[in-house]
């Protein structure tokens, strides 16, 4: 039995990701297929534009296995820690033999090397890093020449400096770092991004966007300018969750319970959420003062500066609304890695992978939230009924749905 991972966040499932699964697979080998899925909260700091559960059902229905979820502990974090926090819940399944990503290149030749060396953090890579953030760096461009350099490749136009700081490829790098730490047997694959860049705002092909430019489209127009670009499931499940009043959750979704914390939280208290740094807390306070319109948008636009980059920014807004602490998420607690394996959902197939999971993995197997007590978890059910309340129709059932239902069972 062979098993591909894949670590996704389906915001929302789109063509692209209908390739990434297939040539997936077809390049493993694999039979089946695991999914690791940010649940509320993305990598990047914004809510999923519908809930997890909806996402899971996507994925199911475009031929997934089984569907777990990655704790908010690691979803909404630097690629280091995103990349920690899917790679060793693929590990601990102990059913998953590779892990296939997306790059730009499409090939690991400069990145397996360098996820050797950096995969113990050596004190130079750490003094080069800090070198750069004082010079005024954001965190990704410091990383990117640091890493460079130590390779021995430090120049502007270096190769593998033109590689790291193409998205893709530095969070395909913490992958192959994460695989490292771990001491994994799992092999890495990667597939080239076609059609589409990460970032791009407007499709450039007929049949193929970014999730960024899908997201756009559903937002600023409908459904139907986006459809071209979806799978027939994915089309349907959106249609139902924005008929129903599930969806599209945005940032200007959770503006009045974001603006009330800024509003009535002190700077010391704001200071201790994870991602508020270096004073950020003090200019918090003195923009929101100054912005014509209490909107998430023209807040993040008015705190943007070379340093800070849109991302960051919005990861620690994620982390005010949600009360993440630096002391419940630092990185002597990240790196002893997640602590459960919560299952959201699984196909007849992976019915079978589970029954095998269950007897091979190294941490828990959750179908009931209720079965265990962890840190994370409650972190998890926090984040999914603070969630579930933004809805543009919000009630009880979906609010507590985690504790309320199963996992989601899709038997083609």
């Amino acid at each position: 039995m062979s098993v591909v991972g894949l670590i996704v966040e389906y915001n929302p499932l789109h063509n692209g990701h209908v390739h990434h699964y297939t040539r997936a697979k077809e390049i493993s080998g694999a039979d089946y297929s695991v999914a690791i899925l940010s649940g509320p909260f993305l990598q990047r700091g914004e809510p999923g534009i519908i809930s997890k559960f909806a996402r899971t059902e996507m994925a199911l229905a475009m031929g997934v296995d089984l569907v777990i979820e990655l704790p908010a502990s690691y979803a909404v974090q630097p690629a280091e820690w995103f990349a920690y926090g899917g790679a060793a819940l693929l590990h601990a399944t102990g059913v998953v033999d590779s892990l296939c990503f997306g790059t730009e290149s499409g090939t690991l030749d400069l990145l397996l090397p360098l996820s050797r060396i950096l995969a113990e953090e050596t004190p130079e890579l750490q003094e080069r890093i800090s070198f750069h953030l004082s010079a005024g760096m954001n965190y990704p461009a410091a990383y990117s020449r640091a890493a460079a350099a130590v390779m021995g490749f430090p120049g502007e136009e270096s190769e593998l400096l033109q590689v790291l700081q193409k998205p893709n490829h530095t969070l395909g790098l913490h992958y192959l770092i994460a695989l490292n730490r771990l001491n994994s047997s799992i092999r890495p694959f990667t597939i080239p991004r076609i059609h589409a860049g990460y970032h791009d705002e407007m499709p450039a092909h007929s049949a193929v966007a970014s999730a960024t430019a899908v997201r756009r489209m559903l937002l600023t127009q409908d459904l139907n300018a986006a459809a071209p670009y979806l799978p027939e499931s994915t089309l349907s499940i959106l249609c139902r969750e924005f008929d129903e009043g599930r969806g599209p959750v945005t940032w200007e979704s959770f503006r009045g319970t974001l603006m009330h914390l800024l509003l009535t939280s002190s700077p010391q208290s704001l200071e201790s959420l994870l991602e508020v740094t270096e004073g950020l807390e003090h200019r918090l306070k003195r923009l929101i003062y100054s912005l014509k319109e209490p909107h998430v948008d023209e807040l993040l636009q008015a705190l943007k500066t070379k340093r800070y980059t849109h991302t960051k920014l919005q990861r620690m807004l994620a982390h005010i609304l949600l009360r993440h602490t630096k002391e419940e998420m630092s990185p002597s607690v990240l790196s002893q890695g997640p602590g459960y394996l919560r299952v959201l959902g699984f196909s007849s197939e992976g019915q079978k992978l589970l029954k095998q999971m269950k007897k091979t993995a190294t941490l828990p197997v959750i179908v009931k939230p209720s079965s265990i007590e962890h840190p994370q978890l409650e972190l998890d059910l926090r984040t999914s009924a603070a969630y579930a309340n933004a809805f543009p129709r919000p009630e009880v059932r979906d609010i507590f749905r985690d504790y309320l239902e199963g996992p989601i069972r899709l038997f083609h």
